[in-house]
């Protein structure tokens, strides 16, 4: 994988949906796009490449709030995975997630990592940072129903305010490693967008937006605000099922059904005890809960008994989806807790501990 850097549009892309992008671009790219404002904000689309809000936003924008007259800054626009967005897909198979593969913060330098697209977004992350960027956005799709909410990598009111600018609802999270959003937080504010479905308007005119909202900022607010003023989530764990086991949803009985619209509880507060799959000829655990440190913390968030799956605690989930083959590439979901902004950050990573967090 090479570098592919523009410093323009090509003719005729902004025309072209997300399936139709492979036919123009090689692989993933970087455009640079002249502004007013020459110190770019960085926007990020189709890391996924079945999450096309971003590209749509995008081309939106240029089509036509911007077709005839300047930007008010200029941007840096990252397209992702053209190759899987040809196909609708998240990711080929055989292919790494894209936004898994950008560096860690807090880790060596990872230059000489052999993987082709860990290199790749190794050397567009030292360009960008060069460029000492304004801020950065990375804009997603969900596959399960889920509110339009941000999500922010480090306790920074500068990302804070960016974040409540697109949504109340933001999300604190340090895994998974390798995000686009945790890397550019090393040098500038940097969210990520959830725009609920693919396909969906709404999420599209939110998006677009939002982007020049902060195109027209003229700095970042700092302000801290109370504890009331913010819905802030911290991510406390991932669960993932039992890859060898054989799932569905309702009414299919596979040896793990999950319930019909089991992506209807996202965001909301479970209580002990709530149903979320049935278990037909397996007794024991079908899904792995781990911590931010690795920990396996299964047994204390969920019971695998009389044949049903339930909650053994208080757990707010975020992500879930009915799509198989999400749930196999990623994870079923995330699980949250609200969290105090001002609390110490090291009260805050002690969060992360999932069984004292929920004591």
């Amino acid at each position: 994988m090479q570098p592919h850097i523009l410093d323009h549009i090509p003719d005729g892309l902004l025309e072209k949906p997300s399936t139709a992008l492979h036919q123009q671009l090689p692989g993933p790219t970087l455009i640079h796009i002249r502004g007013q404002n020459p110190q770019p904000l960085v926007v990020s689309v189709l890391q996924h490449g079945n999450e096309d809000t971003g590209w749509e936003a995008m081309r939106s924008l240029l089509k036509h709030r911007y077709a005839d007259r300047d930007l008010p800054r200029s941007i840096c626009l990252l397209i992702g995975n053209v190759a899987a967005a040809r196909l609708q897909l998240r990711r080929l198979d055989g292919q790494p997630d894209y936004n898994r593969c950008w560096p860690q913060s807090g880790q060596a330098d990872q230059a000489d990592n052999p993987d082709p697209c860990v290199q790749l977004f190794h050397h567009y992350t030292e360009l960008i940072r060069s460029l000492r960027p304004f801020a950065a956005i990375d804009i997603h799709n969900n596959t399960g129903l889920n509110p339009h909410y941000s999500a922010i990598n480090r306790i920074d009111w500068r990302m804070i305010h960016l974040a409540r600018l697109f949504s109340e609802t933001v999300v604190y999270f340090t895994v998974p490693h390798g995000t686009l959003a945790d890397a550019f937080s090393e040098f500038c504010p940097a969210v990520t967008l959830e725009c609920g479905q693919a396909g969906n308007v709404h999420g599209t005119d939110h998006a677009m937006d939002y982007i020049e909202k902060c195109l027209r900022l003229p700095c970042i607010d700092d302000t801290p605000l109370s504890s009331e003023q913010t819905q802030l989530y911290h991510m406390l764990a991932t669960v993932y099922v039992s890859p060898d086991l054989k799932f569905g949803f309702m009414p299919e009985k596979s040896t793990l059904s999950f319930i019909a619209n089991l992506d209807h509880l996202n965001f909301h507060e479970l209580a002990p005890g709530t149903l979320l799959a049935y278990l037909h000829g397996h007794s024991s655990r079908c899904l792995l809960a781990l911590d931010h440190y690795g920990n396996d913390i299964t047994d204390n968030c969920f019971s695998f008994t009389n044949g049903m799956l339930r909650t053994l605690r208080p757990l707010m989930p975020s992500m879930l989806t009915p799509d198989v083959r999400v749930i196999r590439q990623d994870c079923l979901c995330y699980l949250m807790e609200r969290i105090d902004p001002n609390a110490p950050a090291a009260s805050i990573v002690d969060n992360e501990v999932l069984p004292d967090a929920l004591e």
